[in-house]
């Protein structure tokens, strides 16, 4: 698709691979900021994006637009050392100017107060995109403001300082505006109360592998690289702290290690998580690393990656025609939304611009592009910590993650069918597919029907992960909530175990405590009908019939405004195991006939065991106590 604003040609002998060089990276800054400034008010201090508004209501909508645009904004004069020749920066002074005359007022400029997380918190964070705009351009902007305007700035983002954030990454937001007063001369012990907090929190959250949990509990998703990891990576290296960038840095360049391999050959980050209109932001902590010297990649694979990311989006009409981005993934795409997503909150996406602090001279600029490891070849890797599963095949570039240990579900609440969610609930995800839409029916996902009741899968409880030489696995057990009756049946619990080996996904379910009369249904990969057949799903044990069925999605995912899904389905009654396999390949490749890649198939007293055609090996899966292994003849 066509994109609203001049781009230079391709350069294909650096970017052989994408095309995109440094100079698209500021073309595109330059002009997502040049629409987005086309809603500004009249003094420049909120930039009130069309659309529909967030939970937080006009006013802080606005906010966000000046602050994530300043983002970007920042990142762009920064890594050009001050060179600012659309003379952003004026304007964003006089925005800051304007919204902290009065802050508060109901007038036309004045930015919302910072309140608690609960009552009137998305100001704060905003904070932090202002704070770290301030801290990048400081030489530029900050230095040459009116006394009297840094004071006022000063009291507005303490409020992030005194009022309390969500009980998650939001605790990075004053960290954030403390390290910036404090880099001004403007600390005290209010600053290092909020950066200490953090940074105990943030501690408390490392779960390994370079993965932080969002919060007390299991949330793991690309907060990681755009929060969890970016805030206090990239204050380490402004302040020049060595050791606590070397710290921080090592946890990111654990972190790239394993999620380097969440993007696809077509440049697509896993739809996964919340916030997914933020986009290209995936690509933050790959920037990053490369920034920071903190990253296993080379330069020419971290520029693969970033750029991949960027073009795909771009490619894809993640642009309005006025040069916006839209709330949604490639167009918009409501079900990709969460109720924050107001029309300035794509531009989160900003934080990819990071990659634009490496000046024109740096290596991940001047090298060339190499493959990103995706295209190196086929890997199955898995990460314990958080309990996840990838699979990366070199053939058709799609990379799946398969998930057994995030959830998105806090340690205080409890589990409902009502706030079920297609983003963390599902078994598996990919970077060629979107879950489909609650209303229709779940893609990956095993449940239990009791009474005609379908259950879905809140709390997640990781048992394990680990993987050998092209093979890997991963396994869970959660607790079947259902949305109408009683919530629960005492008892009735679903362990699950798959097994990547190649393109090929071994799942093995096991219920426990099931009513007479309760039947299971197993989906595999949601695809639309332009993809005849790159989903495949079949049944080896357990199911009606070893055949699926085709059903339809008819809110589509992010991908496709239409899919079907496959699904087996079986009875079950007390202690039962289910075993099917899946597959997911590229449109135009075709999918592997399930029905001949297993020779022999031996269930007995909750141990299951297959033989492969390809190669003869075989994977023995023990559910009680669990052990998975995979032995070669």
């Amino acid at each position: 698709m066509s994109i609203p604003f001049e781009l230079p040609a391709d350069d294909r002998d650096i970017s052989p691979r994408t095309g995109y060089t440094r100079a698209h990276w500021e073309a595109v800054a330059d002009g997502l900021l040049t629409a987005a400034w086309r809603w500004s008010t009249p003094g420049g201090a909120l930039l009130h994006l069309p659309g529909r508004p967030s939970r937080s209501g006009v006013r802080s909508d606005g906010l966000e637009g000046y602050a994530r645009t300043f983002l970007a904004a920042a990142f762009r004069v920064a890594g050009a050392g001050g060179d600012d020749p659309h003379h952003l920066l004026e304007r964003y002074a006089d925005g800051l100017a304007a919204g902290t005359r009065t802050p508060g007022r109901d007038d036309t400029e004045s930015w919302p107060v910072i309140l608690d997380f609960d009552v009137q918190g998305q100001p704060m964070v905003e904070s932090a995109s202002v704070a770290l705009g301030l801290r990048l351009t400081r030489p530029w902007l900050w230095d040459k403001l009116d006394p009297g305007v840094r004071d006022r700035t000063e009291e507005w983002l303490r409020g992030a300082l005194r009022h309390t954030p969500a009980p998650n990454n939001w605790y990075l937001f004053p960290y954030t505006v403390a390290g910036f007063l404090e880099s001004v001369g403007r600390g005290d012990a209010e600053t290092a109360a909020a950066r200490q907090r953090a940074l105990e929190l943030l501690e408390g959250w490392y779960r390994g592998d370079g993965w932080y949990a969002d919060g007390d509990g299991r949330a793991f998703d690309h907060y990681n690289g755009w929060a969890l990891h970016l805030y206090p990576v990239l204050d380490a290296h402004l302040s020049g702290d060595g050791e606590a960038l070397a710290h921080h840095g090592g946890r990111l360049r654990a972190h790239l290690d394993g999620f380097s391999l969440m993007f696809g050959a077509d440049g697509a980050p896993l739809h996964y998580g919340r916030s997914l209109t933020y986009r290209f932001a995936a690509s933050a902590a790959v920037s990053l690393g490369a920034v920071t010297g903190h990253t296993p990649l080379t330069p020419g694979a971290s520029r693969r990656i970033a750029s991949g990311s960027l073009r795909h989006f771009l490619d894809r009409g993640a642009l309005t025609a006025d040069g916006l981005l839209s709330l949604g993934w490639y167009g918009p795409h409501e079900a990709s939304l969460q109720e924050y997503s107001g029309p300035a909150s794509p531009y989160w996406a900003s934080k990819a611009f990071v990659a634009l602090l490496a000046p024109a001279g740096h290596a991940l600029w001047t090298d060339t592009e190499e493959p990103a490891p995706v295209e190196e070849a086929d890997r199955v890797l898995s990460l314990p910590g958080p309990g996840l599963l990838l699979q990366a095949t070199r053939a058709d570039g799609i990379v799946r993650l398969h998930n057994h240990g995030s959830d998105h579900v806090r340690p205080h609440e409890g589990e409902s069918a009502a706030g079920d969610d297609p983003h963390y609930g599902r078994q598996a995800y990919s970077t060629r597919t979107g879950p489909t839409a609650r209303g229709n029916v779940a893609d990956n996902h095993l449940s239990v029907e009791v009474g005609g009741r379908r259950s879905v899968r809140r709390r997640v409880h990781p048992l394990g992960a680990g993987h050998g030489d092209g093979w890997g696995w991963a396994a869970s057990w959660h607790r079947p909530v259902f949305a109408e009756g009683p919530p629960m049946v005492p008892g009735l619990r679903v362990e699950s175990v798959v097994v990547a080996h190649g393109p090929l996904e071994l799942r093995v379910h096991r219920v426990v405590g099931a009513p007479p009369g309760s039947r299971v249904a197993l989906t595999g990969w949601a695809t639309g009908p332009e993809e005849p057949s790159p989903s495949a799903l079949h049944g080896l044990y357990g199911w009606d019939a070893p055949a699926p069925e085709l059903l339809p999605a008819p809110q589509g995912t992010a991908r496709t405004p239409w899919a079907r899904v496959p699904r087996l389905t079986g009875g079950c009654e007390g202690t039962s195991v289910h075993v099917g396999l899946a597959a997911l390949t590229a449109a135009g490749r075709d999918a592997p006939r399930l029905s001949r890649v297993v020779t022999d198939v031996l269930v007995d007293d909750g141990t299951v065991e297959v033989v492969w055609a390809r190669d003869a090996s075989r994977t023995r899966v023990s559910l009680e106590p669990l052990e998975v292994r995979h032995t070669r003849p």
